[in-house]
Formats: structure tokens, sequence, C-alpha cells
């Protein structure tokens, strides 16, 4: 015969054998969390051109994801629930600051605020102030534009990856950013050069929207103005703008318009043709790196740009 245990003899070794399962879920849940925080590791960068640039420190010592894709508006664009989720995984977030990345700063935010690292370079590079039109006073964040202020990023990344990222070489890391530098140091001499061939009077920059501020300084030209009159692309000009930039265009006799490859030229098109003067429409790498076009890298954007301003404004 088959012996039967009561069910209130039972009752209390169920209870035994339901309350062990609980604590050992509870073992395990805890566990994992612990799991969780100790697997935080790799950096994080918001933009693809300050993605290369940690690269260029990083090496092999750890991983690094880059959040925008090329060709893409550093202003505009969004991160999906997985990028999401990597930003609040790493061992630290490189982002640019300055109110550039305005599309993923509320994500950035939400990490920093979780406990995680992050380093707004742009705050660190010594950064200008918009003067003109509807930013005036504002951080300009478009510091990339001078090599020499990179050079300031490079060291202000190393040593935040050295003081964040667990198990990397710092004399590695400090290598690296010499490396880079020499490179950087370079790049500013060679556009240096470069740009002696455009006469004084003919250094008159005119773009898609204001992001050359720091370049203008560092090379000795002046921004006549930007068809938008904005630090960003999702800005709109007026008719009053279009028309007063382009008088401005007139007295300056300016010969060439640049607009930012990631963004269509449909409005530096219409101010050409607004300003009654044979105005060029060149594209430059301003604000992203590109999968073609001699753009890949941080050095490779800049000389393309340099060649391209050299084209426009040497020439007449």
């Amino acid at each position: 015969m088959t012996e039967v245990t009561p069910w209130c003899q039972g009752a209390p070794r169920r209870a035994a054998v339901a309350l062990a399962a609980v604590v050992f879920g509870a073992l395990v849940s805890l566990t994992g969390c612990a799991d969780t925080g100790g697997r935080r590791s790799g950096v994080v960068v918001t933009t693809n051109i300050l993605g290369d640039i940690t690269r260029n420190v990083v090496g092999g010592e750890t991983g690094v994801t880059v959040l925008m894709k090329t060709d893409s508006d550093p202003h505009s664009f969004g991160i999906s629930a997985r990028q999401a989720a990597q930003i609040e995984d790493a061992a630290l977030i490189v982002y640019n600051g300055l109110g550039l990345e305005e599309g993923v700063l509320r994500n950035v935010q939400a990490a920093r605020d979780a406990g995680v690292p992050t380093l707004a370079v742009g705050d660190g590079v010594d950064p200008i102030r918009y003067t003109a039109d509807d930013t005036a006073g504002q951080p300009d964040p478009h510091f990339w534009t001078d090599p020499r202020r990179v050079s300031r990023a490079v060291d202000l990344i190393a040593e935040r990856v050295i003081e964040e990222v667990d198990g990397v070489d710092a004399a590695a890391i400090r290598a690296n950013a010499v490396a880079y530098r020499g490179k950087l140091e370079e790049l500013d001499a060679w556009m240096g050069k470069r740009f002696e061939v455009i006469p004084p009077d003919r250094r008159s920059l005119v773009t898609n929207h204001h992001v050359f501020g720091y370049f203008a300084e560092r090379y000795d030209f002046e921004v006549i103005g930007a068809v938008i009159p904005s630090g960003t692309t999702l800005a709109s000009p007026s008719a009053a703008d279009l028309k007063s930039l382009a008088d401005a265009i007139r007295r300056a006799k300016v010969t060439a318009v640049f607009a930012d490859s990631a963004q269509p030229d449909r409005l530096a098109q219409v101010l050409a043709s607004e300003a009654g003067l044979d105005v060029r429409v060149i594209e430059l790498f301003s604000e992203s790196l590109s999968k073609e076009g001699g753009a890949s890298t941080y050095v490779e954007m800049m000389r393309s740009n340099t060649a391209a301003i050299v084209d426009g404004l040497g020439k007449r």
C-alpha cells in the first residue's frame, strides 16, 4: 500500500522547501546585481569625431563604443534602447558637452545621476563663446575645428580613462596620447602652411551654421555669417536673416559658401541665388566623420576641409 502523507504533516516540509527557494532566489538576485555592477567596463563616446580621438588614446587597452554613426548630425542624432543600456553599463562616458548632443544629453545625465563617470570634454579645452546672432554669449561646442584644442582634449581623455577604467595600462595610455598629440601638431602646422596662399582680404567664411569660430580664431579667418544664424542645425533662418547675410556677402565679396556634408545644402544654394553673385557652394566635413570622401578619421577630415577651403577661397 502506498503511504500517503497527510497535508497537515507535509505542509511544514513544503513551507521549508518554499522558504529555501525564496532565500536561494534572493541570493542569486543579489549576486546578479553585484555582477552587473562589477561588469561596468569600457568607454562609451557620443560623437564619432570624439570617438576617433578616444580610440587613438585608448588603443587596445579597453573597448570604445561610439554612439553616433558616420555622416550624422551631432545636434539631432538619437540612440536606441540597446545604446542607452551601453551608456548605463560604461566605465566612462566621453561626450562633447557645451550643448552639442541635444538628442542624447538626457541619457548622459541619467547615467551620471546613476553614478556612471562622465567627461564633458568641451568644458576643459578653454571654450569660446558665440558673439553674433541669436547665439551671442552661449558657449561654442565646436572646439575640434582647432587641432590645438583637440590636443588638450587628448590629455583630458587619457587621464580620465586611466582614473576610471579598471585594468588599463597607464603607461600605454599616456604613450598613445603623446604619439597622437604629435600627429595633431603636424596637422596644425600643415594647415597653417596651406592657408598662407589665401590673402587676408579673402579670408572670409560663410557656413551653413556657426561651426568655425575656433577655426577662425586659430588660423586668422573672419566669419562673415551663417545661413542658419545659430550654433545648431535645428534652428531655421528667416527671410530677413538671408537678406542680411546676402548683403554681408556682397560687401565682403565672398566667393564661396561652405555647407556641412551631413546637411542638405539647399539653404546655401538659396543664399547663393539671393546674393546675386557667383558664389560656389562647397561641402565640408564639419561635424561628422564620413564613410566616403576622405573623412574617415579626424585628421583626414581636417586635411580634406583644408584643401576645400583653400580651393574655395584661394582662387578667383
